[in-house]
């Protein structure tokens, strides 16, 4: 085991170092900062010393190195708009996204899983047939769409939610939470919902699937002639087997809905990181950018230990073949 994680920690190792070099040579080939943040009634020479002080004037490779050593150093720069460090500015954002992006998952689990318990118990009911053919729609809907028709129907004609804000938060371990109070509750189910709806879809189609492949199984037929009550073969037997493959989208989703809240983050003006990205992408501002791309790096790497881990667990196919 200890082996194990020592290989899957020099592979996340890698691959955060390859990431690096691939997201500091794409931001650098695209687009130039100086020309959106200094005005053009500045002289060549406040223009030259504004490019000598935020390090622009050095060949790339430099800058490069310089990246490298400020990372290892605990710092991915220093925000040319904000004047504050990339990773604390990120970091300041985050909690609201990953609170947004959990709500969104928690949603999907909820939802999801019995539907398509249901709908692999049943195939032929036609409640079933709905629920497969209302995901298509889930599937197809653009998130910008839903979340303007939320905002119309929830919070303009029925007035029930707010559309837009993160509401009233409270403190927990020295972050600010929405789910802590009502009022924040209320500014959260929208955005969360307007995320949900792609992977309630996804899980409820994959459990359903895991269910018609796992119910034939012959240990499934062993436990029911044991005697074993329909629920409890459901749940330590059918259900199990069945999260196995969920567990696998499910934190590849949950890394995807924290990088890519962008849109849902602009239209319900929720301040969370991926606001904050499309801000600093408008204004070209790499250090932001680049630290926000490689926190989202890390994120990934990390749930797809975890994930590993918990195959682990799942599983025990995988840790005999590990133990090999």
């Amino acid at each position: 085991m200890t082996g194990w994680l020592l290989r899957r920690l020099l592979q996340a190792l890698l691959v955060v170092v390859a990431m690096t070099l691939i997201v500091f040579l794409g931001l650098h080939a695209i687009g130039n900062p100086i020309d959106i943040l200094i005005g053009e009634d500045m002289n060549q020479q406040e223009r030259l010393a504004a490019i000598a002080r935020l390090g622009l004037d050095q060949p790339l490779w430099r800058q490069y190195l310089a990246f490298v050593d400020g990372a290892l150093h605990g710092s991915l720069g220093r925000s040319f708009v904000y004047q504050e460090d990339a990773v604390r500015l990120i970091l300041q954002r985050l909690p609201a996204t990953m609170e947004l992006a959990f709500a969104a998952l928690l949603m999907a689990i909820v939802v999801g899983v019995p539907l398509g318990l249901f709908a692999g118990m049943k195939p032929e009911h036609p409640v079933s047939r709905a629920l497969m053919a209302t995901s298509i729609v889930g599937f197809s809907l653009p998130a910008f769409w839903v979340a303007l028709m939320l905002i119309m129907v929830f919070s303009v004609q029925l007035g029930w939610l707010p559309a837009s804000g993160r509401g009233e938060t409270r403190a927990l371990f020295g972050v600010q939470w929405s789910w802590l109070t009502l009022d924040g509750l209320q500014h959260l189910l929208l955005p969360a919902f307007n995320l949900a709806l792609f992977k309630i879809s996804l899980v409820l189609r994959l459990t359903r699937a895991g269910v018609r492949e796992v119910l034939p199984q012959d240990f499934v037929k062993f436990a029911r002639a044991k005697g074993l009550s329909p629920t409890r073969v459901m749940v330590m037997h059918v259900l199990r087997n069945t999260m196995i493959p969920l567990v696998t989208v499910l934190g590849l989703e949950l890394g995807a809905t924290i990088a890519y809240a962008v849109v849902t983050e602009s239209i319900f003006a929720w301040p969370g990181a991926g606001k904050l990205i499309l801000d600093s992408i408008n204004s070209l501002d790499r250090p932001v950018v680049v630290a926000y791309l490689m926190v989202v790096v890390v994120i990934f790497v990390t749930l797809n230990l975890i994930v590993a881990l918990l195959y682990k667990l799942l599983d025990p196919r995988v840790r005999l073949e590990g133990a090999r």
